[in-house]
């Protein structure tokens, strides 16, 4: 049954979906009904699947938690939301709007017609300067929202991000403290780090989260993402260094030591927000240190900070200040408490004024909303008028019926000439528009795609270090002291006609070997004897131009990767095949980004003798998502 009284507010995070139902009591405080956190995945942070999962993430709650009202406060992800502190010269308040809207043209990354942006002034400098909290999100983010909670017959009221609604959560929780505070919220995805100080807040974005331990640890590991999150949470901790007794299961020393340098990482972007902080911002050294977010919870992640920051820490309470209804399983509550501190920030916007008091609506949905709420009234008045008109009709005859006729008919006449302008002047440029839309979309959608040849390029070099280590490894178990190398001699999209300009390649049985361009000083890094080898395969590179052709495709499924590696021939006479399986199978893994059944060995190849220090063998690499040409 819905309750007309209660409100729900949404942490829209990247890794959960977050939802608490409140209520304002007769005596103006705010007290918790219902709650809920459900784990998206890695869908939560992957831009195409993040709006279906979100869907379903709201409906098991609705359905798990019984959420009993419609009407939603919402916050979007931190990583979606761009955010920045400026400073404005004083000038007149009639020109304050005017600035900052150039302030905002000059900062955000996006054009401002094609984002929701919006700001609120936090203070004034010694000197006079306006400190201006900006905020913005794309269009289509927040409208995403919107058919996530229309979908599940939701209505959303409010917009807001998880900066601000951290800092009215703490301001409402914390407003004892003196002296300069800081809290660290470690997200799914990001991570965001606020100071409170004599009645004024910063905060700044950090691009490292809890989702980078999962990743690294399931990449080392060789499991899925799920598997490596479900053992995360259920056995990971954070390393504490130094000399102590690792643990006897071998992934969770494993885990352990991956958790810690992610949050070494973090740590020194921490400390480099201080220092901004203390030097850009006038502000103080922190005395204390509170941790949020759902991965504060893991195992010695305050121990952690404490001893990088010499701060005592404690875990941040949303709580704290809220009245929790009788009904509220409190050990279910205790266990997701850290991370609920968006939505009691949210939950206050209802309550009283708040410190930061933001809304990102799109103005189309407010219109969308306004043009709903006076829907009824609409519907009345045309009734009104049918019904009017119906009367009016009686007292027509048929004299006025005529003239009528006569006077729309000449309407007709000189509508017909205009139409003919339409069909021959404005119909083409409309098609024009049509098309210049449709390379909009395209744009935006390799804007998107930005990230994909980094992630691309990362993974290979992960595939390239994990090779040489293991190889190394399995050497030196044999008791072979030898040193791996190996790298892309190139790197070639599968594109027909790509290669028909090309010179016809030598066969091996028609042109001698060609040199791998190894240099005397490479040799000696991977332990070879540059003596051993002939002095004309050691200096030279062989030098080719490729003349591409235009490709007959618009995207690319398939590259052909060309390997160069140390020839190993000496130490074993597997070593060499045992290196390009090694790097087949560790491509393999990556099943985010490859197709483990189509990412193969082009080829057998002919073990090299020992006289030649390098041997080549070709991959062919299939990619998951192809790329658009």
């Amino acid at each position: 049954m819905l309750n007309s009284k209660s409100f729900v507010c949404l942490d829209f995070g990247a890794g959960s979906l977050k939802a608490g139902e409140f209520e304002v009591t007769e005596a103006g405080a705010l007290c918790l009904k219902n709650f809920g956190v459900k784990a998206l995945g890695l869908e939560g942070s992957q831009d195409a699947a993040r709006e279906g999962a979100l869907q379903r993430a709201l409906q098991e709650l609705i359905a798990e938690r019984g959420l009993g009202s419609r009407k939603v406060n919402a916050c979007a992800a931190g990583f979606h939301v761009f955010s920045k502190f400026v400073k404005l010269p004083p000038v007149d308040t009639s020109k304050v709007t005017q600035i900052i809207q150039y302030e905002a043209q000059q900062n955000v990354p996006f054009p401002l017609q094609e984002v929701v942006w919006d700001y609120q002034i936090t203070g004034t400098t010694p000197t006079g300067e306006l400190e201006v909290f900006l905020v913005a999100i794309k269009s289509d983010i927040v409208e995403g929202l919107f058919r996530v909670a229309e979908s599940s017959g939701m209505r959303l009221l409010l917009v807001d991000t998880s900066p601000a609604a951290l800092c009215n959560a703490f301001r409402y929780n914390y407003g004892d403290v003196e002296g300069c505070t800081m809290l660290l919220d470690i997200g799914a995805k990001t991570s965001n780090v606020l100071f409170f100080e004599k009645g004024k807040y910063s905060s700044r974005g950090i691009n490292i989260g809890a989702n980078s331990i999962t990743q690294d640890f399931a990449a080392e590991a060789r499991m899925s993402f799920a598997n490596a999150e479900q053992f995360k949470i259920a056995e990971g901790f954070v390393s504490l260094g130094g000399a102590y007794e690792e643990p006897e299961n071998p992934r969770q020393a494993q885990i352990s030591k991956v958790a810690r340098q992610v949050m070494t990482r973090l740590h020194i972007q921490v400390n480099q927000t201080i220092q901004f902080y203390r030097g850009q911002q006038g502000g103080s050294a922190p005395q204390r240190l509170f941790l949020a977010g759902g991965a504060s919870i893991m195992p010695y992640t305050a121990q952690f900070f404490s001893e990088k920051l010499n701060l005592p820490v404690e875990y941040f309470n949303p709580l704290r200040n809220v009245q929790i209804d009788p009904g509220v399983n409190l050990e279910d509550l205790a266990r997701s408490a850290h991370a609920l501190g968006e939505v009691v920030g949210l939950g206050l916007r209802n309550l009283a004024q708040c410190p930061i008091e933001l809304n990102l609506m799109p103005k189309s949905i407010r219109q969308r909303q306004q043009f709903n709420q006076k829907k009824p009234y609409f519907v009345a008045t045309v009734l009104s008028l049918v019904l009017a008109l119906l009367t009016m009709g009686w007292f027509y005859d048929a004299k006025v019926v005529a003239a009528k006729s006569a006077e729309l008919k000449g309407l007709q006449d000189e509508v017909t000439p205009l139409q003919s302008i339409w069909d021959q002047s404005l119909d083409p440029e409309l098609q024009k528009i049509n098309k210049l839309t449709e390379q909009k979309n395209q744009l935006t959608t390799w804007l998107q795609d930005r990230w994909y040849w980094l992630d691309l390029m990362t993974e290979l070099r992960k595939a390239l270090i994990t090779s040489e280590t293991r190889m190394e490894m399995t050497l030196r178990q044999q008791g072979k002291d030898a040193k791996a190398g190996l790298w892309i001699q190139s790197m070639k999209p599968d594109v027909p006609g790509l290669d028909e300009a090309a010179a016809p390649a030598d066969t091996e049985a028609e042109a001698p070997r060609r040199s791998f361009g190894i240099t005397p000083e490479m040799m000696r890094r991977y332990g070879l004897d540059p003596r051993r080898f002939a002095p004309g395969m050691m200096a030279q590179q062989e030098e080719t131009t490729e003349e591409t052709s235009s490709a007959s495709t618009n995207e690319i499924n398939t590259i052909n990767l060309t390997l160069e590696a140390v020839n190993l021939q000496r130490y074993s006479p597997t070593a060499n095949v045992s290196l390009a399986n090694t790097f087949q199978k560790a491509l393999q893994s990556c099943t985010n980004l490859f197709d483990p059944q189509e990412t193969l060995l082009a080829r057998q190849f002919a073990p090299p003798d020992e006289s030649q220090p390098t041997f080549r063998f070709e991959l062919t690499l299939k990619l998951k998502n192809p790329i658009k040409l």
